[in-house]
């Protein structure tokens, strides 16, 4: 794609540093290009797979509500979020605090251990409330998204949501779906030493990715959000110093790496059995990320908290049951580095279809 000659010439100017275990299944099955409607254009380290269906989790929706109309009665915001989040923004701003003086080797060590577990936790939250999975009127989850933002270090919350919301109505088409390795990625991330030091980076992979893959003017909003952030980090080092400033994206990026959390971002949509391109994981990280492990679940139904999504799955295990998913992800990084046929083109393309803009 035109991108990857885009990001390579960047990199070269120099770029800023359920329940049911299937892994058996896993060691014994390559990665393959044979699902429904995919063309096997080359071998499969070599170029990602390509389908000519539209992503699956629409229709599955539509066959899940006409079997369980009851399903309907778990949309909406759940009233828990605004408080748990509240309370992680306070104790993260009070960890910056107590760290103002300390050495930056202890800083670091926090940052992986505590810091960035929290601040995760808020990115999902974030992510939470890019559905409106927080508060029923919409302004208020995005309002909201700015303060809970603040202990991130960087503005994210807006920019988020719309590449987000995209990922979900355009899942795996090329061009609009950001969530997708570029070409560039593809070619890279084919051994285990490439593959270790992009997941150790792959924090600015998905930054600077939408500005190759799908570039835009920012909007009102998102210069709302950095004005508003850079205003808070300037309070911040005024006040309490460049080491309790520094803190707080530390701890958003390191958590990004080679960090047990992180794993979620593999485990996902990177393909590990051929015919499935979306995997949920059901594992005890899920209760300090809003339960985005419930991967499957949540591209169903998007419009159901992440506090209700096993509800979800209580009421029709018999739609993911039969998904291999993840029961832990510091095991899906390690595959992802280790196997080879596990890599930047282990994902599902799609031609990219008519774009519908982000709403609410």
């Amino acid at each position: 794609m035109p991108a990857s000659a885009d990001l390579l010439a960047f990199w070269a100017r120099g770029a800023p540093a359920l329940y049911r275990p299937a892994w058996s299944v896993l060691e014994i099955l390559p990665f393959r290009e044979r699902l429904a409607g995919v063309s096997e254009r080359e071998n499969h380290t070599r170029s990602f797979a390509w389908s000519s269906e539209r992503e699956p989790h629409a229709a599955r929706r539509r066959e899940m509500l006409a079997k369980y109309p009851q399903i309907k009665a778990l949309y909406g915001p759940c009233a828990r979020t605004k408080y748990v989040c509240t309370l992680l923004v306070v104790v993260q701003l009070a960890a910056a605090h107590a760290l103002r003086g300390a050495p930056w080797w202890l800083i670091v060590a926090v940052a992986y251990l505590f810091g960035g577990v929290v601040n995760q936790a808020l990115l999902l939250a974030i992510h939470e409330l890019s559905h409106n999975l927080a508060f029923v009127k919409p302004w208020k989850n995005r309002a909201f998204g700015w303060f809970i933002n603040l202990p991130v270090g960087v503005p994210v919350s807006e920019t988020f949501r719309y590449y987000h919301l995209l990922h979900h109505v355009h899942q795996g088409e090329q061009g609009t779906d950001t969530d997708l390795p570029t070409e560039l990625e593809g070619r890279l991330l084919g051994n285990p030493v490439t593959k270790l030091i992009w997941v150790m980076g792959q924090g600015f992979a998905y930054a600077l990715r939408p500005l190759f893959v799908h570039p835009k003017s920012p909007s009102r909003a998102e210069l709302g959000n950095l004005a508003l952030q850079l205003t808070f980090d300037a309070l911040i080092l005024h006040f309490w110093g460049v080491k309790a400033l520094c803190y707080l994206p530390i701890s958003s990026l390191i958590v990004m790496g080679l960090h047990p959390v992180a794993g979620h971002y593999i485990s996902e949509h990177y393909v590990f059995r051929p015919g499935q391109e979306t995997y949920s994981y059901y594992g005890p990280l899920n209760r300090l990320t809003f339960n985005v492990g419930y991967h499957n679940e949540h591209h169903d139904f998007p419009y159901i908290p992440g506090s209700r999504l096993a509800a979800l799955k209580r009421i029709a295990p018999e739609y993911y049951d039969g998904l291999v998913s993840h029961r832990s992800w510091t095991k899906t990084l390690w595959q992802f580095i280790t196997r080879r046929e596990l890599g930047g083109y282990s994902r599902v393309k799609r031609t990219a279809r008519e774009r519908v803009a982000p709403s609410g």
